[in-house]
């Protein structure tokens, strides 16, 4: 089957996401003091601004703002922290009509900071739970009327490595996924708004990342957009002997490239002018 494009009506805003047609990047913006690569980089709006300008300026089609760092052991923040974080930056960002053609995600499990967010001007939400930490996240979205990303988690951040015992890992990912896709659709949410995560990093080692990237066509019976974020990744890393994140970036543009031949539709990265250079050749490659 293929994929239906996601049309976006928001405001003044209009964006038509044809997943047929090229891959979008989705760029990282974390305004959280303790995420794993950029954790203070960008936590107050002046710097988030400047960071936002300079990924618009070199091809995101999507800007990703998160502020509850969802990194291994992370410490969760209260609902009131992480709507002091995000909501001002989501209004800065929409107040400069620069912007107008960038669609916004919010990184969030919490129904609230959704509520709140698409009411700032956000466009879509990004839940690494699978909208399972709160039972009124789907609602929520069915509500408004926007697009989710389901991702892939089990446990929590600060319990996930413990948790990576599969039996068979693709297949039991693909299961949760269509679990939360039947949950998504029952609770309202049209199956065209649905995206999906496998969840690269999260509840999986190294060998078991690499091995979801080598399995990512499979994703494609869920009949749903598949996202990738392998971004600076520990596994990475690991094959590189590289501990600093932020010198990972052509092992991440490696990543990214065999995921788009696999048939990824949004790669979720840091370093977005030079992965909108790899976006462009590997698309060159395998979608004509």
């Amino acid at each position: 089957m293929q994929l239906r494009p996601m049309q976006l009506h928001r405001q003044t805003r209009d964006y038509c996401f044809d997943w047929r047609s090229r891959t979008y990047l989705m760029g990282i913006l974390n305004v959280t003091p303790d995420s794993f690569s950029d954790g203070g980089l960008y936590d107050d709006v002046n710097a988030a601004i400047v960071q936002a300008r300079h990924m618009r300026d070199n091809g995101v089609d999507i800007l990703d703002i998160g502020g509850q760092s969802t990194k291994p052991n992370a410490v969760d923040v209260s609902l009131e922290e992480e709507l002091h974080r995000v909501i001002p930056i989501v209004k800065a960002i929409r107040a400069d009509r620069s912007f107008d053609n960038i669609a916004i995600s919010i990184d969030t499990t919490k129904a609230v900071v959704v509520q709140q967010s698409i009411e700032a001007g956000a466009d879509v939400i990004n839940d690494v739970s699978g909208a399972t930490f709160d039972d009124q996240m789907l609602s929520t979205v069915a509500t408004l009327n926007v697009p989710i990303i389901l991702m892939h988690l089990r446990g929590t951040p600060k319990t996930m490595q413990q948790l990576t015992q599969y039996d068979d890992l693709t297949s039991e990912i693909i299961t949760f996924l269509q679990s939360r896709i039947k949950a998504a659709i029952a609770a309202g949410i049209d199956s065209s708004q649905i995206i999906i995560d496998p969840g690269i990093g999260f509840a999986k080692t190294s060998e078991q990342s690499l091995q979801l990237l080598q399995d990512l066509a499979k994703f494609k019976v869920l009949n749903c957009p598949i996202l990738v974020g392998t971004s600076r990744k520990s596994f990475i890393g690991k094959i590189l002997d590289q501990s600093d994140p932020s010198k990972r970036i052509w092992g991440t543009a490696a990543t990214c490239c065999g995921a788009i031949a696999k048939g990824a539709n949004i790669l979720r990265v840091h370093d977005v002018a030079e992965m909108y250079d790899v976006m462009r050749v590997a698309d060159a490659i395998w979608r004509q």
